[in-house]
């Protein structure tokens, strides 16, 4: 007979790091938990991304002698933020968001590594920290799953090699420097050879880092606390009795469960970047909201926003931007579906620029991915394709990669024939293939070329900040993120406006409980991760902006289910 109905203290809706963080923290104050994801997988968009978490203040900067005041931050969100500063959940993650950091290494298999020299974006804004604000899951080995390494969600193809993820820092520029250099060679064969050894074993990458390590850490921590994990079984409605909210109803292959919850139920379902009419009603230059290419998974659509609305949430659309942009380029597969590619890492490297249609310049093509994509959309006139292109000759192509084609001495010429990747032995002869104005390109690239033989941008500043010398090649000098574009062939990439996130999601309070359009917290429901209104006010100042506050809201959230907060 099949299941019709479960008791629990605790329902969370959604699988990425907000609500694994919820379950966690709450399994842990001894409350009984179910998570339930759509998805045949475990991980959401989480496990997709980067992984990297803001979190200011935390105990790994703290050990490696890194100390700085909480105002110091304050300072810098206050500037970056203006009238959208929420000083109320501001101060609730910069207080919570060290402690979170300290209960999962003390009490998880989650353990962290530091980001002590990553930078944040916006370098020139008063309290910018140079370092020491950003963590990471440490790399996790995937055996220690078990058969459960199978509801994991796999790496991103597109930022995966062979389907093994990398991750940025050292073991990206092993991998981008391997054919310079025999410690970088020996470290990519043995990553590559232990893979391809799991892969044939396991039927599974096993070497995990960034996002799905993350996940992986929290998945076996959630494991080992009895947390019911739930896949194929979406959310449809909520429970709600006398205003309060107490469960909710999942569709699973046999029928509808009713799953009940004691103490709440925690909305954590990824935001809405596959939601067409959202995207249409909310995002800028969007008029059939489908020119918008999102890179969270499919089913990322805005069901928890829309069961908070069910129960009288409120979506918060006051934002300055309601969506996290990035810039990312559209990946053809001989079967004919799209992929995408997000530009991050190799926009700052040295030998590249970004140009319109015009092919004029427009932007610092070093400072973050947020950036670009706001800019370009400033920058195109209305009525026009918001589209830009990345421009760069053979030598970079070869040294660093453009976008999904890879550096030597992997072969690049098939994207040629996709059409992914345009080329011409002359920048007019791009510029045709590109559908860019030839003549624009030409200036452009020769008004460039005169300062960055020096190692200068005087139009836009690349490298003048210590977020863009981080992004770009510290062995080239004078400038590492500046070097001429002077010799063809070259080649060239269309990069469109796409997204990691969304920013604006359900308004909350500093507990991450619901409001109503009274603002007053909904009896039983909280939001955290995307689901929850960003608190950075739909701003980006710091990569790790998203997974930070989702976190620290999704532990802070447990804590205060569980009556410790």
């Amino acid at each position: 007979m099949s299941e019709t109905s479960r008791d629990y203290d605790l329902i969370v809706v959604g699988s990425g790091a907000a609500g694994l963080s919820a379950a966690v923290t709450a399994a842990h104050h001894g409350l009984k938990v179910c998570v339930v994801e759509k998805d045949e997988v475990i991980g959401g968009a989480t496990a997709w991304s980067g992984g990297w978490m803001w979190v200011p203040r935390n105990t790994l900067a703290q050990r490696a002698g890194i100390h700085e005041d909480i105002d110091t931050v304050r300072t810098y969100l206050r500037h970056e933020l203006g009238d959208r500063y929420d000083a109320t959940r501001i101060d609730a993650f910069l207080e919570a968001a060290p402690q979170m950091v300290s209960f999962f290494e003390a009490h998880t298999a989650l353990q962290f590594a530091d980001g002590n020299t990553i930078a944040d974006i916006h370098g020139d804004t008063p309290g910018a920290g140079t370092g020491g604000r950003s963590v990471i899951a440490a790399p996790y080995d995937g055996r220690a799953l078990g058969d459960t390494i199978h509801k994991l969600r796999r790496t991103m193809p597109e930022t995966a090699f062979l389907g093994m993820p990398i991750q940025a820092g050292p073991d990206l520029m092993a991998f981008l420097t391997c054919t310079r250099s025999l410690r970088s060679a020996l470290h990519v064969g043995r990553r590559v050879g232990l893979h391809l050894w799991d892969l044939a074993r396991h039927g599974h990458a096993m070497q995990l880092v960034n996002g799905v390590a993350l996940i992986g850490r929290l998945v076996k921590s959630a494991v080992d606390l009895g947390v019911d994990l739930r896949v194929s079984s979406p959310a449809r409605r909520l429970l709600i009795d006398d205003g309060q909210v107490r469960g909710v109803i999942v569709e699973t292959n046999d029928a509808e469960v009713t799953l009940k919850a004691r103490r709440g139920v925690v909305l954590a379902a990824g935001g809405f970047p596959n939601d067409e009419q959202r995207r249409k009603q909310l995002f800028p230059r969007t008029p059939t909201g489908r020119e918008h290419w999102a890179l969270p998974p499919e089913s990322a659509n805005g069901d928890g926003l829309t069961l908070g609305e069910s129960a009288g949430g409120q979506v918060d659309t006051s934002l300055y931007s309601p969506v996290a942009w990035a810039p990312v380029s559209r990946v053809p597969y001989p079967d004919g579906h799209e992929g995408h590619f997000p530009h991050i890492i190799d926009r700052g490297k040295p030998g590249v620029i970004g140009v319109l249609a015009n092919g004029q310049r427009f932007v610092n093509e070093a400072h973050g991915y947020y950036d670009y994509v706001d800019a370009m959309l400033k920058a195109v006139p209305d009525g026009e394709e918001v589209a830009s292109w990345l421009v760069c000759t053979h030598r970079f192509q070869r040294r660093y990669g453009l976008g999904i084609t890879r550096p030597a001495p992997v072969p690049f010429r098939h994207w040629i024939r996709k059409g992914y990747l345009k080329t011409g032995r002359t920048l007019e002869a791009l510029a045709e293939q590109c559908g860019i104005d030839p003549q624009g390109l030409r200036h452009t690239v020769d008004e460039y070329n005169v300062h960055a033989r020096q190692g200068e941008d005087p139009a836009f500043g690349r490298g003048s900040t210590p977020y863009n010398r981080k992004q770009g090649d510290p062995a080239h000098r004078p400038n590492p993120c500046v070097a001429p574009l002077d010799e063809g062939p070259f080649y060239a990439v269309k990069v469109v406006p796409g997204s990691f996130a969304t920013f604006a999601g359900l308004k909350t309070n500093h507990h991450a409980q619901v409001l109503d359009a009274a603002n007053i917290p909904i009896p039983g429901l909280y939001a955290a991760g995307t689901d929850m209104g960003s608190i950075m006010g739909g701003y980006y100042p710091a990569g790790g902006i998203n997974l930070g506050p989702a976190m620290t809201f999704g532990y802070i959230t447990g804590l205060h289910v569980a009556g410790q907060r």
